[in-house]
């Protein structure tokens, strides 16, 4: 089955802290009639500090969409490929052993898309399947897990990057005072991260079922409207209650895998915010303690969008504490409202790891000439046509 390995998770070098960010809101807004409501907001996000690809002077000034835009495709093509290589070497893979790339983002927009640039530029192959994914938001972090799996289910043996790059900062609107807006300029952050879904072989979570679902007539929830100035952010006041529907949703993935959603062994779950973990703990029945990995994630970098669950993933790995075997689940949340799911064990590093380089090796150079290898060559099934929730 086809394992999710070790994330890579890079955060710029500027930081705001809570306390800035309170103290900026006051200067920015002191005649808001609901800056205290705003204020209030704020605090109770938890979120200590935030990472941003530009200093807060240049973040809070808006030189027009075309201009951010760039910024976007230069610090985008500046901090990936570093993130990238590290992800690959957390697999054991090299970039030539890639056979798709998964790119999701939803704050700029590139076309080609930065995965024609990474191939490029990397030594991905020419053949190199690409899959930009842009309108998702914060839920394209589990969906892009989740279309690994359907790939590498697809077709057996074969590797998938994610990238996930999300500079959030980048749709501050300077015109938004709604209170929504408000909110999240003080919730999101910056954040690059990667990961190698392996078809066969390596450590981490073995991806076993996964699904999607949208709760109806929810589209209007979390949005943006796109003007001359860029993409505008629409966050509703009743996107916090979105648990109590998405809950049993989670618990029936779970079920139908044959498991208790309320007695895993470990939960990597979207942070979009404190209610989001709170209200999904107390629907599930969960100690507070298992999502510490999210929490972790949403206090010291802030809502990162499609990145959270790839940074939770990434601590769960660095803990080192979850045993062989150990049931799981991965969920992203966004817009739609849209959650991405997936279920899956634990496996575990083995105490002396095989070397498996020198078979890679002889792969290469049939790999090299653009022509499919091995089961990919005999592989008929069509990736569209697999129901997620048999996988």
């Amino acid at each position: 089955m086809p394992i999710l390995c070790h994330p890579a998770v890079d955060v710029p070098e500027y930081v705001i802290t809570a306390e800035e960010t309170l103290a900026l809101a006051e200067r920015q807004h002191a005649d808001h009639p609901e800056l205290a409501l705003a204020l209030r907001l704020i605090r109770n996000t938890g979120v200590s500090k935030r990472h941003l690809v530009q200093p807060i002077e240049q973040t809070l000034s808006h030189p027009g969409f075309e201009e951010r835009n760039r910024t976007y495709e230069v610090q985008a093509k500046k901090r990936v490929p570093a993130v990238v290589r590290r992800a690959l070497d957390n697999a054991d893979l090299a970039p030539h052993e890639i056979d798709a790339i998964i790119y999701v983002s939803c704050t700029g927009f590139m076309m080609p898309s930065l995965t024609a640039w990474l191939i490029n530029r990397m030594g991905f192959r020419p053949n190199t399947r690409q899959l930009p994914i842009a309108q998702l938001g914060c839920a394209a972090g589990g969906a892009a897990i989740n279309r690994a799996h359907d790939f590498c289910v697809a077709h057996p043996g074969s590797n998938v990057l994610i990238v996930s790059c999300e500079f959030c900062s980048l749709c501050y609107q300077p015109s938004d005072l709604d209170i929504g807006s408000l909110l999240s300029d003080g919730l999101f952050g910056d954040a690059v991260a990667a990961a190698v879904v392996r078809g066969q072989d390596g450590h981490g979570v073995r991806l076993e079922r996964n699904a999607s679902y949208l709760i109806p007539h929810t589209e209007e929830w979390i949005s943006y409207a796109v003007k001359p100035t860029g993409f505008h952010f629409r966050l509703d006041k009743r996107v916090p209650t979105t648990m109590e529907p998405l809950a049993p949703v989670l618990r029936e993935l779970a079920a139908a895998h044959g498991w208790d959603a309320s007695r895993l062994g470990f939960y990597i779950i979207h942070a979009g915010g404190p209610r989001i973990l709170d209200d999904l703990c107390s629907f599930l029945g969960v100690h507070p303690h298992a999502f510490r990995h999210s929490r972790a994630t949403l206090t010291q970098h802030g809502n990162i969008a499609s990145a959270v669950v790839l940074d939770a993933l990434r601590r769960l790995f660095e803990e080192g504490e979850t045993a062989d075997g150990s049931p799981g689940i991965i969920a992203g949340f966004g817009p739609g409202i849209t959650a991405e799911m997936a279920v899956g064990r634990w496996a575990a590093a083995p105490a002396h790891r095989a070397p498996t380089r020198s078979a890679a090796r002889q792969r290469v150079v049939t790999r090299q000439t653009g022509k499919p290898v091995g089961a990919q060559a005999s592989q008929t099934v069509d990736l569209w046509s697999l129901s997620p929730g048999t996988m």
